[in-house]
């Protein structure tokens, strides 16, 4: 009896002791305000498309997996083909108000279509880099952000962005065409590498790296003669910060 007693008194003490690497390792990203925007769904033509959507979806599906509460997750589709359509401003307003109640860090990716001059932001809407600035600014202040965007000429929010608390990823240089957006493609060849690699990846830097190689593969596999050139900027706080913010993973 004194040594089951002894036994339940060490395993007591363990969990003690772990109990806090647990609920550490379970909410890293408890108070994060996440957005996911498929910002258009049409092809070059103007012909409707999945593809971005189809991102959307599996993105929602990654990040939750990864550890960013769906309490505090909000998602849109701009596509104006259905029944209840949510406006550009809906959408901008929704991840607004909700960085209001879960204010500990942001995230805001946006997948679309994109001119040298902005994004596709809805049906006849535009995202240009002064537009975004404000959006994040009001959103998320100071607080670490990590704004991904997926759009052909994406390096164009690069340098507006810039700030010590913000990570940026972008699909392509400034000067560059991402490729994926036509149809018959299941998602844009950027989204797609976010989703081959995030399952594989231990946090956002490692997510970029992985997902730049993955892009030149995919290129260089097609033929693709001016590669886009995904573009990563990582603030000063942030490369203190993104490494201790691992993403979860399944117990094995």
């Amino acid at each position: 009896m004194r040594m089951g007693r002894g036994l339940i008194g060490i395993v007591a003490a363990l969990c003690v002791a772990l109990s806090p690497l647990a609920a550490q390792a379970q909410t890293r990203f408890e108070g994060w305000t996440s957005a996911i925007i498929a910002a258009d769904w049409r092809d070059g033509r103007g012909h409707p498309i999945d593809a971005f959507d189809n991102a959307r979806r599996d993105l929602v599906r990654s990040f939750l997996a990864a550890g960013f509460p769906r309490a505090s997750m909000v998602d849109y589709s701009l596509r104006t083909d259905v029944a209840q359509p949510t406006s550009p401003q809906a959408a901008v307003d929704g991840f607004t108000e909700m960085a209001t109640r879960a204010d500990r860090g942001c995230l805001l990716y946006m997948t679309s279509h994109g001119s040298p001059q902005h994004m596709v932001f809805g049906e006849t809407g535009e995202m240009t880099s002064d537009r975004l600035v404000s959006i994040i600014r009001r959103a998320c202040g100071a607080r670490p952000t990590v704004i991904i965007i997926s759009a052909c000429y994406s390096g164009q929010f690069i340098n507006a962005l810039q700030a010590p608390n913000r990570m940026v990823l972008t699909a392509a240089r400034r000067d560059r065409t991402s490729f994926g957006c036509g149809a018959g493609e299941r998602y844009p060849w950027f989204d797609g590498c976010i989703l081959e690699s995030l399952p594989k990846s231990a946090d956002f830097l490692s997510l970029a790296a992985e997902t730049k190689a993955c892009v030149a593969t995919k290129e260089a596999e097609a033929g693709v003669a001016l590669p886009s050139e995904p573009q990563l900027f990582v603030g000063g706080e942030m490369q203190m910060r993104l490494p201790t913010l691992r993403f979860s993973r399944p117990a094995s």
